[in-house]
């Protein structure tokens, strides 16, 4: 079977390697974003989509996605996941692979409040939050990167519909890559130091060996069924204790120092998610570092 890969906001500087991990692993990439952009020509198709907030946004996808012939989906833009994550089974229906977790693991990831409340519930560690101005960090409940963050804001009245505050957290910053099978069991958790972000995006990272994150990471997965490839951030303070952030439940950007350290995960995805093949995992490569640089498509 040949498969055929959607994937999401390709014009994304982060999403390069997505695209070359998808063609690697024999299948044809189908880029799609809301502008023209390098993906255009780097993968083997692209689509130009409206705007999310387009009522027949998801009338023109069904349509692109059935007359190109795509096979698989890899949703990897935030505001989409929860509806993806509702029709995964209409999809499926029509022979098309949405590689997501359930609905009720996408709410809670992406609603940081419901994070924090199940952070607690199992006994992970994590910053102090409440839904009122209370601690010095203050951002939405639904959101991602740094957008609509506020630090050690004076204003009393800073209005609080929508969002949380939280206790800051300083020290080393972790983002985790973890890969789950069809059973939800976490095959890869590979933590990697964020040495250098950019707009909420990793330039520059390591793996790094952490047991207390993955024995962490591995009791989140235990208590949430996650599926494919998602990622989690925590922080290492100086004195050792360690606090987590936030699950995000998708494929992420700085992803493909995850992919290098072991292998390629969009292989995997064809092989447990879609074929049920049992994964043999590969030894980690730790102390692998990346760096990002930009690059250039010239196209007349």
């Amino acid at each position: 079977m040949k498969y055929k890969v959607l994937i999401e906001a390709s014009g994304s500087l982060t999403s390069t390697y997505l695209i070359k991990s998808i063609k690697e692993a024999g299948a044809l990439a189908v880029g799609s974003d809301i502008v023209e952009c390098a993906a255009q020509y780097l993968a083997d198709e692209f689509i130009i989509f409206p705007l999310i907030s387009n009522p027949e946004l998801w009338e023109i996808m069904e349509k692109e996605i059935l007359e190109r012939k795509i096979n698989v989906v890899i949703p990897s833009f935030d505001e989409t996941l929860l509806d993806w994550a509702k029709k995964k089974d209409y999809f499926f229906e029509k022979g098309i692979h949405v590689i997501l977790s359930d609905k009720a693991s996408i709410e809670i990831c992406q609603d940081k409040w419901k994070t924090f409340q199940f952070f607690k519930q199992i006994g992970i560690p994590t910053p102090e939050t409440s839904t009122e101005n209370k601690y010095p960090l203050i951002k939405p409940r639904l959101g991602r990167g740094g957008k609509g963050i506020l630090i050690d804001c004076k204003d009393e009245n800073v209005p609080m519909d929508d969002m949380i505050s939280q206790e800051y957290v300083k020290g080393q910053e972790y983002t985790i890559d973890v890969f789950c099978d069809i059973h939800s069991k976490p095959v890869y958790i590979i933590p990697r130091k964020r040495l250098q972000v950019k707009e909420g995006k990793s330039i520059s990272g390591i793996t790094a060996m952490h047991s207390g994150i993955i024995e962490f990471v591995k009791k989140i997965c235990n208590n949430l069924p996650f599926i494919g490839p998602i990622n989690m951030q925590c922080f290492v303070e100086n004195n050792g204790e360690i606090k987590f952030i936030e699950i995000n439940p998708r494929i992420a950007g700085g992803m493909s120092l995850g992919f290098a350290a072991s292998e390629n995960w969009v292989s995997l995805i064809f092989k447990n998610s879609i074929e049920k093949k049992q994964i043999e995992p590969k030894p980690i490569k730790y102390d692998l570092k990346m760096f990002r640089y930009y690059d250039e498509v010239f196209v007349q």
